[in-house]
């Protein structure tokens, strides 16, 4: 999508008075960059796929049922059969829909939906209805798996949705907003995927998958999120998982919404969900889904109209990242960073000391202004290569602290207590540099493969329980490589 529209000119009018010219001019150059790559064209299922996917439904292979609660309040008509139809198109059967409705019983009436994202800047007018004709709508589908509940009262969207959770009878239960569409082959993928981990041994307790956005008239796909796999690092500097996501229906009815956190419920919740699963030391039970699963609509309401309308809901967050921390028991303070909605954890003292599970920190290595190593995938690949120091990545990941499988030996800090492991897989001893933890690489002998070496270092940490943290503000960023 463009960026030479009204919304955008006021995000970045606002980025402007936050953080200063320097970077604005930065963050402008490298939108215009990625605008010059080739666009996301999302590609539904093929129909026969769908089929097959109907086929094995039909003969039982699986017996999960789904749970989707919407919590509904003025939905406009169009967006509500949009919404419905999304569920009902479903090609895994086994699916309750929990409308929680707290609409008042009304009149209708008109209001104008306007696609900020969208170059043309299409308007369409759509019907604002009372909660009768949301019943009435619900019922017109005559599907029992529809189910409908007037709410006594609009609690807002916390109890609104904790009144739905109540209703539901499914294994897993997800959560989808009125004015969104689910992709056909949602519960599929997620049905399948349970079954697999369960033949491995491992009952998932929280599942999420990719997503996009789409525009007011959902004709347009746009903004592709493509995560990672469980990473708890980076879930505390956003909300990554965000959309779909189920989770078990005993432990989302264990911890349903806390009001106090609307604006952030679902971060909230997620965080608390992680919680308590990882207090389990069950991270497996975690599975990210690697497939657009989801379209999150973007019209009038987004906060692409407005980035400051939404100020309570990034509040809201980082004291829900705060109250994580505090429950782990970690000495820090949860800031924002230069983007909304992101946030990073300042530790006070030492990391090693609060968190034992760590073997290792390190930062990114910057030659020329561009970054040449840091956190590296289990294979070697530096994440995040070649990008400009100022610049900061694919949504903003490469500025947010995050866990990594492997880190560049040029910047990383080792437990004094593994400082042996670290002797035994380099060949050489862990000398700290003056005055910092932080390992010197010129004990490395000339010629050593740093790729090879870092990964080798990172597998043998994971094999004995450890996690490595990537911290992008972490250590010193060296102008001249070795």
């Amino acid at each position: 999508m463009g960026i030479l529209n009204k919304a955008n000119l006021k995000k970045t009018i606002y980025y402007l008075k936050r953080n200063g010219l320097r970077k604005t001019v930065s963050t402008l150059r490298e939108r215009l960059e990625r605008c010059s790559q080739a666009p996301y064209q999302w590609e539904p299922v093929p129909e026969e796929e769908k089929a097959v996917q109907r086929q094995r439904a039909a003969e039982g292979f699986s017996n999960i049922c789904f749970s989707i609660v919407v919590p509904t309040y003025h939905t406009p008509e169009k967006y509500l059969q949009e919404m419905i139809s999304s569920v009902i198109k479903q090609t895994y059967p086994r699916w309750e829909l929990i409308l929680a409705d707290a609409t008042e019983d009304r009149e209708t009436e008109n209001k104008e939906s306007v696609d900020e994202k969208a170059d043309d800047r299409r308007k369409s007018t759509v019907i604002d209805i009372g909660g009768n004709r949301i019943k009435a709508v619900a019922e017109s589908y005559g599907d029992s798996r529809i189910r409908y509940h007037h709410l006594p009262f609009n609690g807002g969207i916390a109890d609104n949705t904790n009144q739905g959770i109540a209703l539901v009878s499914g294994d897993y239960v997800g959560l989808l907003d009125h004015d969104d569409m689910l992709a056909e082959n949602a519960l599929y993928e997620m049905a399948a995927r349970i079954e697999q981990e369960r033949q491995n041994g491992v009952k998932p307790q929280i599942l999420y998958s990719d997503e996009d956005k789409c525009n007011g008239e959902g004709t347009e796909f746009y903004d592709p999120n493509f995560k990672e796999k469980f990473n708890q690092d980076l879930l505390l500097s956003n909300n990554y998982i965000c959309h779909f996501m189920v989770m078990k229906r005993e432990l989302i009815q264990k911890l349903q919404f806390r009001r106090e956190y609307d604006g952030a419920q679902d971060f909230d919740l997620v965080l608390r969900g992680v919680y308590e699963v990882l207090a389990g030391g069950r991270e497996n039970q975690i599975v990210h889904i690697p497939a657009v699963l989801y379209h999150w609509r973007c019209h009038t309401g987004s906060t692409a109209e407005n980035p400051q309308s939404k100020g309570y809901a990034y509040e809201a967050g980082k004291r829900a990242v705060q109250d994580f921390a505090d429950r782990k028991g970690w000495k820090v303070r949860a800031v924002d960073t230069e983007h909304l909605g992101f946030y990073r954890l300042e530790y006070q003292g030492d990391v090693f000391k609060m968190r034992p599970e760590l073997a290792a920190l390190g930062g990114p290595v910057v030659q020329a202004g561009k970054i040449v190593g840091g956190r590296m995938s289990k294979e070697g690949r530096v994440l995040y290569e070649g990008l400009p120091v100022t610049y900061s990545g694919y949504l903003h990941r490469a500025v947010l602290q995050q866990e990594a499988e492997a880190l560049d030996l040029r910047n990383i800090a080792v437990r004094e207590e593994l400082w042996g492991l670290f002797e035994e897989v380099t060949g050489v001893p862990y000398v700290p540099l003056a005055g910092t933890g932080i390992f010197d690489p010129s004990v490395l002998p000339d010629g050593t493969d740093l790729r090879i070496l870092g990964v080798k270092l990172g597998a043998a940490f994971r094999r004995r329980g450890y996690w490595l943290l990537y911290l992008p503000e972490h250590g010193r960023k060296l102008q001249k490589g070795r």
